[in-house]
């Protein structure tokens, strides 16, 4: 007989693999209704998208506006914008001139296929294609989603993170650096998923606090474990090379805190994501408790 522990484990892995499939099926709708661009073009930007991948970002969406009363009908929109935004930056981030990887999500980056030109452009297309499909889809409360996408992405969410992160190589980084760079690089994007799907449940203020509080704990734990694979994984676990903090001498919590204490870090900001979630009244068999116990036994 299984036990209540193995039966909300089975739950929250179907749970894992319906969100890829409606994900999926969200980018695939929104690359038939948009126009791609050249023939040429559309092939290098289907390539990231259709590459695989988590789907965290469309899947808390999901989540969070269904759980606030949204029909998947209007989160559809948003879920394929914000992993179309999340799949420009790690076309951009594997770039030569950036981390200068050959490897993502399992198979060769784009550029390393398309040419750099073409990477530079195809990340160029996705970001602007996802204000496109957020203006078609959002309906009354498009240009709020616009807004809220628009800070998460830009110079005071993930482009900003970027540029810190950047300067931070080869550079003693204190603890509060390495933690803002994680806030804006990874955490802004995470958080802003989430309100998306409060935005088109048109949840009020407090609730949408409550949201963004559960969000940003939840990036910075994404972080910190990221941080702590980055050291202990393989790449055929991760996707993508192993040791590339280390080699280029990145600012990362293992730098500072240790392995433990790296680890001691994403527990905090888990029990914090946590609580944000029962604030929202979200009970402890929730997949959005699950995700956060999901996300600190993770290896990829």
């Amino acid at each position: 007989m299984a036990s209540p522990e193995s039966d909300s484990h089975a739950a929250f892995e179907a749970w894992l693999r319906e969100g890829v499939r409606w994900s999926d099926a969200c980018l695939q709708e929104a690359l038939q209704s948009l126009d791609l661009g050249p023939v040429e073009l559309a092939r290098a930007l289907r390539y990231p998208l259709e590459a695989g991948g988590k789907r965290l970002r469309p899947s808390l969406v999901r989540l969070f506006g269904r759980a606030l009363g949204a029909q998947d009908s209007e989160l559809q929109g948003p879920a394929a914008a914000i992993e179309f935004v999340h799949t420009y930056s790690l076309v951009h981030d594997d770039l030569p001139c950036m981390d200068d990887d050959d490897l993502r999500r399992g198979v060769p980056t784009t550029h390393s296929v398309f040419g750099e030109a073409v990477g530079v452009l195809v990340g160029d297309g996705l970001l602007t294609l996802a204000f496109e499909l957020l203006a078609q889809s959002g309906g009354p409360r498009a240009l709020e989603m616009v807004g809220v996408l628009a800070r998460a992405a830009g110079p005071s969410g993930m482009v900003g993170g970027q540029v810190l992160d950047l300067a931070a190589e080869g550079q003693i980084t204190d603890l509060e650096g390495v933690r803002r760079i994680h806030r804006l690089k990874t955490a802004a994007l995470i958080e802003a998923a989430c309100e998306l799907g409060a935005i088109a449940a048109g949840a009020d203020d407090g609730c949408r606090t409550a949201v963004r509080r559960y969000g940003l704990a939840l990036g910075l734990c994404f972080q910190a474990i990221d941080d702590c694979l980055d050291v202990t994984g393989d790449s055929a676990d991760l996707g993508k090379t192993p040791g590339k903090d280390a080699a280029a001498d990145k600012a990362t919590l293992v730098q500072g805190l240790g392995l433990e204490g790296a680890r001691t870090e994403a527990e905090a900001w888990a029990e914090e994501a946590r609580e944000a979630a029962r604030q929202l009244g979200l009970g402890p068999d929730h997949m959005a408790l699950q995700l956060v116990d999901w996300l600190l036994a993770r290896r990829s």
